[in-house]
């Protein structure tokens, strides 16, 4: 792995602590339209995610035309907007205005796996606002623990992080957390999980994903079936006629003890929700990157 410049590391964490200060500081809808003004910049300065959207997009959805496929495109850096402002303004959510920003959907699906007493296993995914999310969560019923994966650049990590703990979420370093996480089940606690990406080849199995194969990882399905924990497909969606994000919760999926089937049930209720939301999930991901053997790369 090449190791990082120091200097590349401190400029680019200049810039974020910067952009994240405009959004932060800024009268809100002046806060909106830099969200937006950044998203565009982004698919601007690296057009390479929007050729890995495009592709994604004709591979899964291939009775669909170019129109369609830009719109939802499109719909992707719209949604990488909203998600900046929010996570700038994370100091100014709080329990007085969160409902500003988000309302459930779905909530008695949570109440009935709370109630069982094993433990929430949250399947999210890159769809929304992954961040908001678990951040209200804190604020509306109770702390969760989330499981993150540490950011490349250690100044930027340590600026996101921050921000994630502020309503006193619990981050679980994605490097070891199966102790961790079969513990907090057993407290009855949340753990939220992105279960969406793409896994390599010695550490998956291929299940169905928008009817084509893609590598997922198994942890996921042992740690549910191991702790009996409820398994809860959560996204936090936004709503163009509320201004606001909606925290969806959908029924709960079923754990039958075999990892490859139950993985299987998994993404596919992760698919229903991002047909539900096709321009808020993140198809600049190379969910598809690792392929069965003798299939191409589809990236190339």
């Amino acid at each position: 792995m090449k190791t990082r410049s120091a200097l590349r590391d401190r400029v680019e964490a200049a810039l974020a602590q910067a952009l994240v200060s405009t959004l932060e500081h800024s009268p809100r809808p002046l806060a909106d339209r830099l969200g937006q003004f950044y998203a565009r910049l982004l698919d601007l300065l690296v057009r390479r995610l929007r050729q890995t959207a495009n592709r994604n997009l004709t591979f899964a959805y291939p009775d669909k035309d170019a129109a369609w496929r830009k719109t939802v495109i499109d719909g992707v850096y719209a949604s990488i907007g909203h998600l900046l402002v929010a996570l700038a303004r994370f100091p100014q959510i709080t329990r007085d205005n969160v409902q500003d920003w988000i309302r459930y959907q779905g909530f008695e699906h949570y109440e009935r796996a709370k109630a069982r007493g094993n433990g929430i296993l949250f399947a999210t995914a890159h769809l929304g606002n992954w961040e908001l999310s678990a951040y209200t969560h804190a604020l509306l019923t109770e702390p969760m623990n989330v499981v993150v994966r540490p950011l490349d650049n250690p100044h930027i990590d340590h600026l996101v992080e921050t921000r994630r703990a502020l309503s006193g979420n619990k981050l679980l370093s994605k490097r070891d957390f199966a102790r961790s996480i079969l513990q907090a089940l057993r407290n009855n606690e949340p753990v939220g999980i992105l279960v969406d990406q793409n896994a390599a080849a010695d550490n998956g199995v291929f299940v169905p994903f928008f009817g084509k194969p893609a590598c997922t990882n198994l942890t996921f399905a042992k740690l549910a079936a191991r702790s009996g924990a409820a398994v809860i497909p959560g996204f936090a969606v936004w709503s163009p006629a509320e201004r606001k994000y909606i925290l969806r919760f959908y029924p709960e999926v079923l754990i039958s003890g075999d990892p490859e089937a139950d993985t299987a049930r998994i993404q596919a209720a992760i698919e229903t929700a991002i047909r539900d939301y096709p321009d808020q999930w993140l198809w600049i991901h190379r969910r598809w990157k690792t392929r069965p053997p003798g299939e191409p790369n589809l990236y190339r």
